[in-house]
């Protein structure tokens, strides 16, 4: 969670930023981006991430912070020649 936490202080600096994840299926993606409520020491790192940003938000005066959140399942191949296909 270190680098998240070192990442989210540049999103909060105004850089653009990305957490993806990436794996086989079953390898454990959505828990580790998920993870579950209770007990809270198994929050995944996409609600830890909110908490933080939602407290810094919460610090700053005179700021906007537009925040979007997307999930995308489509398999694309980056390295192809078209790079927008999507595989099955």
């Amino acid at each position: 969670f270190f680098f998240v936490f070192s990442h989210l202080q540049g999103v909060m600096e105004g850089y653009n930023g990305t957490i993806f994840a990436y794996g086989q299926t079953g390898s454990g993606k959505s828990f580790t981006m998920q993870g579950v409520v209770d007990p809270p020491s198994q929050k995944g790192i996409i609600p830890r991430a909110f908490e933080h940003i939602f407290e810094s938000i919460q610090c700053a005066e005179n700021a906007k912070f537009p925040l979007r959140a997307s999930y995308n399942k489509d398999i694309q191949d980056l390295l192809g020649a078209d790079t927008k296909q999507k595989l099955e």
